[in-house]
C-alpha cells in the first residue's frame, strides 16, 4: 500500500525544518510534526535566539561596553530591565517563526500539530490537542524531536525561584544574587549575561575547568574576563542539597560544607534527548542513558529508514550542525547526490561576555596528536579597530603544523569572535598555510586585519623551538 507521504519529520527546530525543506525541495512529499504551538523548537523558544538576544540586551541596558571607553556610568533600572528583556526577546522569535512558517509553505510542507508516537515502524500516531488521534504512514522517518534540560530529583525545580535552561527565560524580576550550577555552554553565557546586569553570580562547576572542550588558553582568558565581569568561579565543586530557606532564599550546600543563599537558583548542567513518548525502542532504535538517538555517520538508527539529526543525538547539539546533520540525513536516505557529509570543520561559538570561539585544533589536541606546532597570536589591544571599540582583551590565536605551514587551529575571544572564526574557517577548509593570511589584504580599521599580525607573529616562530620566538616578528 502507497505511503501518506515519502518523509515525516518529527519535530519543527532547526533540524526539522531543513531536513523537511531538503526532500521537499528534491519534489519528495514531506509533512513535519510539531507539538509546540509554533515551530523553532529550543533554538528559537528556548535557547539560541532568546538567549543570545537577551544577552545583546543586557550589554545595552547595562552599558557594558561604555563603562570604559567614554567613562559613562549608566543606572540599569531593575524593575524595566526584565521588561525590555523579554520584549525584545519576544520580537525576534516573533519574527523567526514567521520565516520557518514562510519557508515550510513556499515548499508545500504542511505542519501538523500534535505529539507523535510511534505504533509500528511504518506509522505514527498522532494526538491533536482537541481532537481525535491521527494515524500517518511514511516511507521514511526523520526524528528531529530536540532535547530538553536534565533535571536531578534533589533539586526543587518546583520552586519558583528555582530555574533550568528553559524556565530561566521567563524571569519576572531581576535578582540581586543568583548560583548557577553548570561550568558549560549554557551556565557561562548565563552567568556573564545576568553579571553585566550587576547580578552577583556564584558558578559552580564539578569539574576542573570551564568547558574543557576549549583551548586550555582560550578556557583560562574567558575565566579571567568573568572574574572580571564580577563572577565567583568554584571549580572542582558540586552542590549536595539545595532548599528554599524561608526569610534567605534558595541555599545551596556544597561539597566543600559551604552554604551559599541567593535570590535565584538555574541549574545549567546537562540536557536529555526528548524521545520519552516516541517509542522508539520498541522498534529496535537504540537510545542511550540520556535518551540521545544513536545513529550512524549518515545519521540512520539501527530501523534503516528511520534517521534522527539534532540535539536529539547529542553533541555538538548545535543548530549549525542539528541543520547539516538533517540535509545529510534525507540526502542518504533518498539517495541524493547534493549532500552527503557533515563537514569535519565544525565552529564552535560561545556567546558569553566575551565572546569565544574556535574551529580546528587546541594545543592540547595537537599534543596528543604529537603534532610539531606553531602558535601565533594578535591582541585587539594592538589593532586599530580593537582601540576604536575600547576591547582590551581580545586575542586571535592560530595554530600551523611546522612541517607544512597549513593551519590546524584558529581561536578568538573578544567582540565579534563568533564572526571572525570563520575566516580561519575558510582558511582551514582550503588547506591554506600562514603565507595565505600574509598575502591576504584586510580592511582597514577591522578586528579581522588581526588574522595577518597572528600569523606574522605566528611566521618569527617557524624554525625557533616552541615557546622561544625569535625577538621581533618581520614586517609588523
Amino acid at each position: 500500500m502507497p505511503f501518506d507521504y515519502d518523509l515525516l519529520v518529527l519535530g519543527a527546530g532547526p533540524a526539522g525544518e531543513k531536513g523537511a525543506v531538503q526532500a521537499a525541495y528534491f519534489g519528495k512529499r514531506v509533512a513535519i510534526v510539531e507539538c509546540a504551538k509554533e515551530p523553532g523548537g529550543a533554538a528559537v523558544h528556548t535557547g539560541t535566539l532568546p538567549s543570545k538576544t537577551l544577552r545583546e540586551t543586557a550589554l545595552f541596558l547595562s552599558g557594558y561596553r561604555q563603562r570604559d571607553l567614554y567613562g559613562v556610568e549608566v543606572n540599569l533600572h531593575r524593575e524595566l530591565a526584565v521588561p525590555k528583556l523579554l520584549s525584545r526577546k519576544d520580537a525576534v522569535r516573533d519574527l523567526e517563526v514567521a520565516r520557518i512558517r514562510w519557508n515550510l509553505e513556499r515548499h508545500g510542507v504542511p505542519m501538523l500539530k500534535g505529539i507523535a508516537r510511534f505504533v509500528d515502524p511504518h506509522t505514527v500516531e498522532v494526538a491533536q490537542c482537541g481532537g481525535p488521534p491521527r494515524r500517518i504512514t511514511s516511507e521514511v522517518f526523520l526524528v528531529a524531536t530536540g532535547s530538553k534540560p536534565h533535571q536531578p530529583e534533589d533539586i526543587p525545580f518546583d520552586d519558583e525561584d528555582v530555574d533550568d535552561s528553559d524556565t530561566v527565560l521567563l524571569i519576572d524580576r531581576l535578582p540581586k544574587t543568583m548560583t548557577i550550577v553548570g561550568g558549560g555552554v549554557i551556565g557561562c553565557e548565563y552567568a556573564t549575561m545576568f553579571a553585566a546586569l550587576q547580578v552577583k553570580v556564584t558558578l559552580i562547576e564539578g569539574r576542573g575547568r570551564l568547558l574543557p572542550f576549549l583551548d586550555l588558553e582560550m578556557g583560562e582568558r574567558l575565566r579571567g574576563a568573568m572574574n572580571s565581569l564580577g563572577v565567583t568561579i568554584l571549580l572542582d565543586t558540586k552542590t549536595t542539597k539545595v532548599a528554599r530557606v524561608p526569610g534567605v532564599g534558595i541555599r545551596s550546600t556544597l561539597n566543600t560544607g559551604v552554604m551559599l543563599d541567593s535570590d535565584k537558583f538555574l541549574f545549567a548542567a546537562g540536557r536529555s534527548g526528548r524521545t520519552g513518548e516516541l517509542h522508539l525502542e520498541s522498534l529496535g532504535v537504540k537510545l542511550d542513558k540520556r535518551g540521545y538517538v544513536q545513529v550512524d555517520g549518515d545519521y540512520r538508527t539501527a530501523v534503516p529508514h528511520i534517521y534522527a539529526a539534532g540535539d536529539v543525538i547529542g553533541f555538538p547539539a548545535l543548530a549549525s550542525t542539528s541543520m547539516e546533520q538533517a540535509r545529510v540525513a534525507v540526502c542518504h536516505a533518498f539517495g541524493f547526490t547534493y549532500k552527503r557529509q557533515v563537514s569535519c570543520v565544525l565552529p564552535f561559538g560561545i556567546y558569553t561576555i566575551p565572546e569565544v570561539s574556535c574551529v580546528g585544533l587546541s594545543e592540547e589536541a595537537c599534543n596528543e596528536q604529537e603534532l610539531d606546532y606553531v602558535v601565533g597570536r594578535a591582541f585587539y589591544r594592538d589593532n586599530a579597530r580593537g582601540k576604536i571599540i575600547g576591547d582590551k582583551d581580545g586575542v586571535i590565536k592560530l595554530i600551523f603544523d611546522r612541517k607544512t605551514r597549513v593551519l590546524v587551529g584558529c581561536h578568538c575571544i573578544g567582540d565579534r569572535a563568533s564572526e571572525l572564526v570563520h575566516i580561519g574557517q575558510a582558511v582551514l577548509l582550503g588547506k591554506g598555510t600562514v603565507d595565505t593570511f600574509i598575502e591576504m589584504v584586510f580592511n582597514y580599521p577591522t578586528l579581522a586585519e588581526a588574522f595577518k599580525y597572528a600569523a606574522y607573529d605566528a611566521l618569527a616562530r617557524f624554525g625557533a623551538t616552541i615557546g622561544q620566538p625569535k625577538t621581533a616578528s618581520p614586517a609588523m
